[in-house]
């Protein structure tokens, strides 16, 4: 929960109160979607949201593995043991 927590934190910053508003989450949702930044208001974002609520879920699952992978790293290697 704590990685869902800091992965929105980060995301929104500037934003945290209207998310909707934020332009990473906005390039996010066209790069994944298609619908055009300037075409999301409070409506379709959160319509997107619960559409795409599995997937999300599963994305922040990775989000934290990554995290964990990343942190479990030995010091003075290139890459994660």
């Amino acid at each position: 929960m704590l990685s869902i927590l800091r992965f929105l934190l980060n995301s929104t910053k500037g934003h945290r109160l209207a998310p909707w508003r934020s332009p990473y989450l906005l390039w996010r949702i066209e790069t994944y979607c298609g619908v055009k930044m300037q075409n999301i208001g409070f409506l379709e974002f959160w319509g997107f949201l619960w559409r795409e609520r599995v997937h999300l879920w599963r994305f922040l699952a990775w989000t934290r593995e990554m995290e964990h992978y990343t942190r479990t790293a030995k010091p003075g290697r290139t890459e994660p043991v």
